[in-house]
């Protein structure tokens, strides 16, 4: 009787597998749609967290270029409205078509492309397009558009270097076999876009540090590269100290010395400026950072706990750059407290769960690769809102896959799909683990009742 249960047990299992097997072959021609979606891989949350910063995106991006449609359209506010929807609708077919990409191509080509990025860096510092005393464009020939080589620098360095780390960690602890070759494409990178954006090369350089120190980098390394970058941090402090005491309160703009300066020392000044605004306020509330700061906090002011509604903000025909540098402060205004502490909900969300992919990969580069990426656009993200909430001082940089499309909103995008190439084949490895495991659930199946027959 045991052996007749079993028997009916395991053909039952058979005939239920098969039934199965049919019925996905019946129904994959009568619906492609839902075909397509089942083609879409990769971690669900972090496809849910794009969707929802994308959404927030257009309200924030719509609400906030009403002055500059005005300026530029005639106040027809719709154009930019719709162009934010084609940049993302670009962006997810980009998502999209990088996370069907197998992973481990971007280590073919991570070195490729950091050895093109560099020579576009060049050019960029000495020939780019020059905007607010500093070259971080290129107009590209054909479409006559700008193109900022700092994020395909950005993106290839994080990729190269990922490469590095899964390739040296035999060696990883000692100097010239490991460091050197890990630390070095990080200086040419940082080196070549801090002239013209000292704020990106250093949230490069923090965010290449963590990762190396996660890529089991030496310690004491690390903490050398560290105060070897923090000498010119400290002399800017110092010069920003120096400059406010013996001053007279008041800066005036000498346009002839900006203009006789070297490309490379132009924005020394503007530094030195910002980092006196951060530490005293300004002297002055006709200073170009300190009234954006002011702009900024007084939006966040108006906005409180609830904010003022969906496109009521006040301060986007004050505030510059509302929908680019400022559009976090925007957000508070309009969504209040809650809507701010919703924005920074979604990122750590998103870096929780590419953190989750780095430790379910089983290989080196996949690991670092997701790892890195996601560091790089979280911190940027921090960056960004500490600026808007006066926690750190002005710097340029947008925040990911919210602020107006442009490159960076199309690099961010390309390099979310990149992690969800490597959560994509992190997913079928454990696909396949469990489909080798099935078989053994038969050979159980049937031991026991070879088992039960012979003791019979």
């Amino acid at each position: 009787m045991l052996s007749n249960k079993l028997l009916e047990k395991y053909s039952r299992f058979i005939i239920d597998h098969s039934q199965q097997t049919m019925n996905d072959f019946t129904t994959i021609p009568k619906n492609h749609l839902k075909n397509l979606g089942s083609r879409t891989k990769g971690d669900k949350v972090i496809w849910a967290t794009v969707v929802l910063l994308a959404l927030v995106s257009l309200l924030a991006v719509y609400s906030s270029t009403g002055l500059l449609a005005y300026k530029m359209y005639k106040g027809n506010t719709e154009i930019y409205l719709f162009k934010q929807f084609a940049f993302i609708i670009l962006g997810v077919l980009i998502i999209y078509f990088a996370h069907m990409v197998n992973y481990t191509i971007y280590s073919k080509v991570a070195r490729i492309l950091f050895i093109i990025s560099i020579p576009l860096l060049f050019y960029t510092l000495f020939f780019g397009v020059k905007l607010n005393e500093g070259s971080r464009w290129i107009r590209l020939p054909i479409i006559n558009l700008t193109f900022q080589t700092s994020d395909l620098a950005k993106l290839a360095l994080f990729m190269y270097l990922s490469r590095l780390l899964s390739k040296k960690q035999d060696v990883i602890k000692d100097f010239k076999k490991g460091f050197l070759p890990v630390i070095t494409p990080v200086a040419i990178v940082c080196i070549l876009i801090a002239p013209a954006n000292l704020s990106t090369a250093l949230l490069i350089g923090a965010t290449s540090l963590m990762l190396m120190f996660i890529g089991r980098v030496s310690a004491k390394h690390l903490l050398m590269t560290i105060g070897v970058v923090m000498i010119p941090v400290v002399i800017l402090i110092m010069a920003a100290l120096i400059r406010h005491k013996t001053s007279d309160g008041s800066v005036v703009a000498d346009k002839t010395k900006t203009e006789n300066k070297h490309r490379l020392l132009v924005r020394v000044d503007t530094w030195i400026n910002r980092v006196e605004t951060f530490i005293y306020g300004g002297k002055e509330n006709n200073d170009d950072n300190n009234y954006q700061v002011n702009q900024a906090k007084i939006a966040i002011a108006k906005g409180g706990f609830i904010g003022l509604g969906p496109g009521n903000s006040q301060q986007r025909n004050f505030l510059p750059h509302p929908y680019s540098d400022f559009i976090y402060a925007i957000i508070i205004e309009e969504y209040g407290l809650i809507g701010g502490a919703f924005i920074v909900f979604i990122y750590l969300v998103f870096l929780f769960r590419s953190i989750r992919i780095f430790k379910k990969c089983p290989f080196a580069f996949g690991a670092f690769l997701a790892l890195g990426l996601s560091f790089t656009l979280m911190i940027q993200a921090l960056a960004n809102m500490a600026v808007n909430v006066n926690l750190f001082p002005v710097t340029g940089v947008t925040l990911p896959l919210v602020s107006m499309g442009g490159s960076s909103f199309l690099f961010t995008c390309l390099a979310i799909g990149i992690i969800l190439s490597v959560a994509r084949n992190v997913e079928q490895t454990e696909g396949e683990k469990t489909i080798s495991e099935e078989p053994d659930v038969i050979d159980e199946e049937i031991e026991e009742i070879n088992e039960v027959e012979l003791a019979m």
